[in-house]
């Protein structure tokens, strides 16, 4: 007789979730309770960016998220080099627009 495997876990990825969106600006915020992370897209020439999706985490998925990023990274580093995160965006971030005066 074959034993059930009750900790599995049947996750469905629709076709449009799987086609992923671009985000090259997260912005993460959070309050006691939990852990807000907002994916935006920054465009050259635009002055607005809009969040592209909000993901609300608890502290603990929170840390096991970092935890899971933390070792994926360092898996990717080991066969491909170190990933250079440039201390400064490698684009001005007001695109070419006016500058903010005080």
């Amino acid at each position: 007789m074959e034993e059930e495997n009750n900790n599995q876990l049947n996750i469905e990825l629709t076709e449009d979730i799987a086609e992923g969106i671009y985000s090259n600006l997260a912005i993460i915020t959070h309050s006691h309770t939990e852990f807000v992370v907002d994916f935006i897209r920054v465009m050259p020439g635009v002055p607005k960016a809009k969040v592209k999706s909000r993901i609300v985490l608890t502290p603990e998925h929170a840390k096991r998220l970092m935890k899971a990023f933390q070792d994926n990274v360092a898996k990717y580093e080991a066969m491909n080099g170190k990933i250079d995160t440039h201390e400064e965006p490698p684009f001005p971030m007001n695109f070419g627009g006016p500058t903010a005066q005080a």
